[in-house]
């Protein structure tokens, strides 16, 4: 981008976890932490979804709409199915078009690779900066289908949303032929253009949506994201704050998971104009928000992680001392502890939907990158996926 403008996405969320488990006396070797991408495929349903952000100058306002709405974007499938099962979704980051990454590897960056770890999304996003700019969307994309670890099956919605608002087809490589190639694998490539909408179409960026299958969309990436507030909001995110109590950290991955929880509420919370506190409990409250890697009662409820592998000086001192059958126990109420939580959090979010349907009024005509992602998403997880949105 060649012009400097204001701020885009502000994003995730936050880590805190607290506990582990206990070996006996014979020292074993700590098991590896449970991949943070994984999915129980009985119980679960995949979404894979590739946001590709352009970093030049002029997109300060599109990094700051996705740090605040990240939470909102993950939310679409809270209250979704597809075959009886829950949808999760796997994020991947990446930024391209900034001076300040390598000229040789045409200024991309792959921020991270498909994961389920919402706070590290989170606190990415918040790393992010803008720098000059030379944008090859091309180039990007192509890095994306190349390196994530896309899934072959059919049934995964998978998807890229690239956003920037120089020329499509900048670049050594050649755009058009990537997303040809894209939707030959099954995966969706929407173009959000930030800026006018014929400035986009002339760029080719309507043209590279449709030949992989996606959308294309303009947004206004300076606009500022309007939260409507509920009564029910406070109460919300004070239920959100009290979840980071269920949580036991364990592991080589627990200090920073809990300080990262901590971190990405703190980050939500200062973002409060655009309600991103409300929608980072939501995610909290969902199936979507799993820290196997650190927290222990989500490693042994959705992993199977046993006790008995987790190097006892990893724990909190206060368990350090416990049986393994009294540190079971306590991962037993601190499950119930958060379901508890969870459903008092999803309650109020029922109460708080039903009194925004009547104060919602005409909305602005210019999208933001969640509007945009979010339209996209729905419509094509029903076609492509068979997922079922409960909510409109």
């Amino acid at each position: 981008m060649k012009n400097t403008s204001p701020s885009l996405v502000r994003l995730l969320l936050s880590s805190a976890a607290l506990l582990a488990l206990a070996a006996p006396v014979a020292a074993k070797k700590p098991a590896p932490a449970p991949d943070s991408a994984s999915v129980d495929a009985k119980k679960e349903a995949l979404v894979q979804l590739a946001i590709l952000l352009d970093t030049s100058n002029s997109m300060d306002g599109l990094i700051e709409q996705a740090k605040s709405q990240l939470w909102k974007i993950v939310n679409e499938f809270n209250d979704a199915k597809q075959d009886g099962k829950v949808p999760v979704v796997q994020v991947a980051l990446y930024e391209y078009g900034n001076s300040g990454l390598s000229v040789a590897g045409n200024y991309i960056r792959q921020v991270l690779p498909f994961t389920r770890d919402l706070d590290r999304v989170s606190e990415e996003l918040f790393k992010l900066t803008t720098n000059g700019g030379d944008e090859y969307c091309g180039a990007v994309l192509q890095h994306a289908l190349d390196s994530l670890e896309w899934k072959a099956n059919p049934k995964v919605y998978k998807a890229v949303f690239i956003a920037g608002n120089e020329p499509f087809t900048q670049g050594p490589i050649e755009p058009n032929s990537v997303c040809r190639s894209a939707i030959a694998r099954g995966v969706v490539v929407n173009t959000i253009h930030c800026g006018h909408q014929a400035d986009g179409e002339n760029g080719g960026w309507r043209t590279g949506a449709a030949l992989a299958e996606g959308r294309f969309l303009t947004i206004n990436q300076d606009r500022a994201i309007v939260h409507v507030p509920a009564p029910q909001d406070d109460a919300i995110t004070k239920l959100s704050i009290e979840l980071n109590n269920t949580y036991i950290r364990y592991g080589k991955d627990g200090m920073r998971g809990c300080a990262n929880q901590t971190a990405q509420d703190s980050n939500a919370t200062a973002l409060k104009e655009a309600g991103a506190a409300v929608q980072r409990a939501l995610t909290k409250a969902s199936a979507n928000y799993k820290n196997s890697t650190w927290d222990l009662v989500d490693a042994c409820k959705k992993d199977g992680v046993k006790l008995g592998s987790i190097d006892k000086e990893t724990l909190p001192k206060e368990l350090q001392a416990l049986s393994e059958e009294e540190v079971q126990k306590v991962i037993n109420e601190k499950a119930t502890q958060r379901e508890q939580i969870q459903a008092e959090i999803k309650k109020l979010n029922q109460e708080r939907e039903t009194f925004l349907a009547q104060q919602r009024k005409e909305k602005a005509q210019d999208l933001t990158l969640d509007e945009a992602i979010s339209t996209a998403v729905r419509e094509q997880a029903a076609s492509k996926a068979g997922i079922a949105f409960q909510n409109p």
